[in-house]
């Protein structure tokens, strides 16, 4: 093992390497800011969870929130790069790595597995690990994002697409190819009828399902067990590219796929939902043409009312638990985003939206935050970090205590 400086190189969103020190500082702060709830003096027993999507966004903010607030036992699921001679591992590796260590400080029962949330073989590995450790599983949280997918069935490989459907559409964006972000103007042409369909079969609930699936086959469900689906709807803004997009039709049918297993779960007095987040900046979520520009202006209008997933995720907890009404919308979905979609943001946002340009920008829009969100993606900007002096990057991954 041997230590390095570990600087910010990249392309764009992309960078190269991730930081150790300053993902395990991110989790550690996001630890802090979890108060713990009043423990239950007549439970028999902690509850029990599996995350798949537990090292990013808003899978690791629900696996923290969970851990520290509620004192879940259970296993995290993810898919990370470990590090080599000429990278660093993913910043998900040093998420989890970190995530793991808090856990069993705090006496947690945590196993991390790291495998393709899609893949046969890691679902066995999950499931083994399930029974062995815990007999069965109170809820599942499910949130994947992925660019492919292999049918299980067919064999055959799918590719998500991010297009609008019916028509091109014309946004705004960041460009950030150059030193400074800059606006402009792009084009997407729709997607086709079969990327459509490749992008359900990737984001879409056909997984999900095939997760409870096989947790009802090895009998590891418990009585009143729950699973959540995260998902997005956003503003009209982002509409054409988003939720009407080829990403909305997937959400769609996640959607779709919640009703269906509520009368799956029904055996056990389970319930299945989507739980619908608010605006965040995630690896994923600056790949989507616009989002960028949106997050920022959503932010120069919010300020630090802007709502963080591990917030959100604390939410969800409370209304899973039962601490606050479940508060479900007419469509049966938790709804986490209505300090983003209310109207007077809205309208707030629409007007920055409408006069965003080249030599306004900076104005109206939080590039700084924005970037400096990107760069924390990887454990950069974090406060309390010295970049200056070496760090070790080749961490071993977590192992679950005998």
């Amino acid at each position: 093992m041997t230590e390095r400086l570990i600087e910010p190189r990249g392309r764009g969103f992309l960078l190269f390497d991730s930081h150790p020190a300053g993902c395990e500082k991110i989790v550690g702060d996001m630890w802090d800011r979890v108060a713990p709830a009043t423990p239950d003096k007549k439970a028999e027993r902690r509850p029990v969870a599996l995350i798949i999507g537990s090292s990013a966004g808003y899978g690791m903010a629900a696996t923290i929130a969970g851990i520290r607030r509620y004192g879940l036992d259970g296993v995290g699921l993810c898919f990370e790069r470990p590090p080599t001679g000429r990278r660093t591992a993913t910043a998900g590796w040093y998420r989890t790595i970190a995530t793991a260590e808090l856990a069993a400080k705090a006496g947690r029962d945590w196993s991390f597995v790291n495998g393709d949330a899609f893949a046969e073989t890691t679902k066995e590995q999950v499931l083994d690990l399930l029974a062995e450790r815990f007999g069965g599983i109170d809820y599942l949280i499910y949130s994947v994002a992925a660019p492919r997918r292999t049918d299980p069935v067919t064999g055959q490989a799918h590719q998500s697409v991010i297009q609008p459907l019916g028509e091109g559409y014309s946004t705004k964006t960041l460009d950030v190819g150059g030193d400074e972000p800059a606006l402009k103007e792009i084009w997407v042409e729709p997607g086709s009828h079969t990327e459509r369909a490749d992008t359900i079969k990737v984001m879409g609930g056909e997984d999900w399902a095939l997760w409870v699936d096989a947790l009802v086959g090895r009998g590891l469900l418990r009585q009143g067990f729950t699973t959540v689906a995260l998902s997005y709807i956003g503003s009209h803004l982002t509409a054409p590219i988003y939720r009407d997009g080829t990403i909305g039709a997937a959400k769609a049918h996640l959607e779709e796929t919640a009703l269906t297993l509520n009368g799956d779960l029904a055996q056990v007095g389970g319930r299945a939902m989507t739980s619908v987040n608010g605006a965040a900046v995630t690896q994923a979520s600056t790949a989507i043409p616009g989002i960028a520009l949106y997050v920022s202006l959503l932010r120069g209008a919010l300020g630090e009312a802007m709502q963080s997933p591990l917030q959100q995720s604390v939410e969800l907890w409370d209304r899973l638990t039962g601490a606050q009404a479940l508060g479900l919308d007419d469509q049966g979905r938790i709804r986490l985003d209505g300090w983003e979609l209310h109207p007077l943001i809205q309208e707030q946002v629409t007007e920055r939206w409408e006069a965003v340009a080249p030599d306004t920008v900076g104005d109206l829009a939080d590039i700084d935050w924005f970037t400096s969100e990107v760069r924390r993606l990887y454990g950069f900007d974090v406060p309390g970090v010295d970049y200056h002096a070496p760090s070790e990057p080749d961490l071993l991954w977590p192992t679950p205590a005998e």
